[in-house]
């Protein structure tokens, strides 16, 4: 019986983690239809994610400059996730590492200024 309470008590950060996570999705789930400041009008119930209306006709000309500036937030984006793994394993990979991903930021702020310089991320 010893055996198993103390197998069992090993467990126990493992049901208060779950525990809490539940606890903080839920109330994460429901705290927006409580405090939520519900007032819809046109504009916000307009579609956004595209740029355009989703039901006008399918040879409309449309801006490209959307979805050039949606495809360059997603490189950026995928470029700087690298910083995660590297910043976990810091410690384990010395200078090289420390001088690797220098090098890396290096190129990534020159491709932005270059970018930026270009006028790829201005909407007007």
């Amino acid at each position: 019986m010893n055996l198993m309470t103390g197998l069992l008590s090993s467990y126990i950060p493992i049901a208060i983690f779950i525990a809490i996570a539940l606890v903080i999705g839920l109330s994460l789930l429901i705290a927006p239809f409580a405090v939520a400041y519900k007032a819809p009008d046109a504009e916000k119930l307009s579609a956004f994610e595209c740029g355009f209306n989703a039901f006008d006709d399918a040879r409309m000309k449309f801006d490209i400059r959307f979805y050039l500036v949606s495809i360059l937030f997603i490189i950026f984006d995928l470029e700087v996730a690298f910083l995660f793994p590297w910043a976990v394993s810091f410690g384990a990979i010395g200078w090289f590492g420390f001088w690797s991903m220098m090098v890396f930021l290096l190129v990534l702020t020159i491709g932005f200024i270059y970018e930026w310089k270009k006028g790829a991320l201005e909407w007007e």
